[in-house]
């Protein structure tokens, strides 16, 4: 069902192996890792309900039945949870088509995300975005930050000031989108949508950027896990 045709069903990435995050996902997927004492996915699946997402289809690979066994034990209130299993590597792009292709979804607009982020990012103001723009599917997009510090030059090159990590002025797909039911079909059955859908969407005018002013965080590595965990322990303290 859905509300004015705001999206109440997601499709969510959860099958990474999480290379970077050794030895911590030798014994489950990325989105298992705990971070303040839940797993991403649990922190994540509980900001999508809070979002009005009543139904999340989990897109699952390496060690699949650690998330089922964990979230069929700790379900999300307000959310009903399902599973569709890659028996091989699909690919992010094959695993949306196929968990699209394998689930009963009558929707005109799904949610998709990738189930290893943590934000507070308002859905509703995106669908609004992708509603108005009238595309096939809406990117959220975070502007991309220096990891060092600036210095600015001057004539004679000499030194004019100093920008402690600025926002650069480029972005990058963050991971949630708002796409229109009837592009599933153009989703490749194996490969990455990035790399082979988008660029097709993009040049017949199909695709929109939401930017994204809200708390985002990808977790990659070890440091993420403590800015992650910093920044959900500074929301809890207010």
């Amino acid at each position: 069902m859905t509300t004015n045709g705001k999206p109440s069903t997601a499709l969510v990435l959860a099958g990474g192996k999480g290379e970077r995050l050794r030895p911590l996902t030798n014994d489950r997927p990325k989105p298992m890792v705990e971070v303040n004492g839940k797993p991403i996915l649990q922190h994540h699946l509980s900001w999508l309900s809070q979002q009005g997402i009543t139904r999340a289809i989990l897109c699952t690979g390496y060690l699949s039945e650690v998330i089922s066994t964990y979230f069929d034990a700790n379900p999300i209130k307000g959310m009903s949870i399902e599973y569709v299993k890659e028996e091989t590597p699909l690919g992010r792009g094959g695993a949306l088509r196929h968990a699209f292709e394998n689930s009963f979804i009558e929707q005109e607009f799904v949610v998709a995300t990738n189930g290893d982020i943590l934000t507070n990012q308002s859905i509703s103001e995106m669908f609004e975005f992708h509603a108005k723009a009238k595309v096939g599917i809406t990117i959220l997009l975070k502007d991309l930050v220096s990891p060092y510090g600036i210095v600015d030059l001057g004539e004679g090159d000499l030194v004019k000031g100093f920008r402690e990590k600025p926002s650069l002025p480029f972005s990058f797909n963050a991971g949630v989108y708002i796409i229109s039911s009837s592009l599933f079909p153009r989703f490749p059955s194996i490969g990455d949508h990035e790399t082979t859908l988008f660029p097709d969407l993009a040049a017949e005018s199909l695709i929109g950027g939401f930017k994204c002013n809200s708390y985002w965080q990808s977790v990659e590595t070890q440091k993420d896990i403590s800015e992650a965990e910093r920044h959900l322990g500074l929301v809890s303290e207010t």
